[in-house]
């Protein structure tokens, strides 16, 4: 069992619905939400304080789960909602507007990948919460276009159109001129590439 799996440990108590299956079944969707709350966040431990918050809330309302349907698709719903319910709260933080204190943070030469794949990242960072969600959900995640809509609770219509501006501006703030200048990482290739 991993470090994160172990740490999350069930509460004693069974909820309504919640048995031995709900509870495999919630185990076995940790790496997913793991990679979705990292991409959303950036920060190993606030995605794990995400997925372990995510996972506590399905167990409680394991019973508002439809046996049978996508049970990946509504511990997302449930992360994405935690998310940014977290974002509307941290508004209110004071922020380093002036990059006074991020300017005095320093950082040894890493290499030619680590470069490039920060790189990626602050590029995915500009873009707006909604189109780097849709995009991460549709290219990277798998999810079809219509589950990635139920995610987001919003038109199928809606999720196309975000994956499609977040492909464009994501490669045009890496200075690309589409998937050519991609190398062979396929999860990048599919971010950007999926019809």
């Amino acid at each position: 069992m991993t470090r994160t799996a172990a740490a999350m440990v069930m509460p004693t108590g069974t909820p309504l619905g919640a048995d031995s299956e709900m509870r495999d079944l919630l185990l076995g969707a940790i790496p997913a939400l793991r990679a979705f709350a990292f991409s959303l966040t950036y920060d190993l431990d606030r995605s794990d304080d995400l997925v372990q918050d995510t996972l506590m809330r399905a167990w409680v309302k394991a019973d508002s789960f439809t046996r049978g349907t996508n049970l990946t698709a509504w511990l997302f719903t449930i992360l994405r909602n935690l998310f940014y319910s977290e974002q509307r709260k941290k508004k209110r933080e004071v922020e380093d507007a002036d990059d006074v204190m991020a300017g005095k943070l320093t950082s040894l030469p890493e290499q030619e990948v680590r470069l490039e794949l920060r790189e990626f990242r602050e590029a995915l960072d500009l873009l707006p919460y909604s189109q780097r969600e849709a995009l991460i959900l549709v290219g990277a995640q798998n999810f079809t276009y219509e589950e990635a809509a139920e995610i987001c609770g919003v038109a199928v219509g809606t999720i196309k159109s975000r994956v499609s501006r977040a492909r464009f501006r994501l490669t045009e703030a890496l200075g690309m001129k589409g998937c050519v200048d991609i190398g062979a990482d396929a999860v990048t290739r599919a971010a950007l590439d999926r019809p």
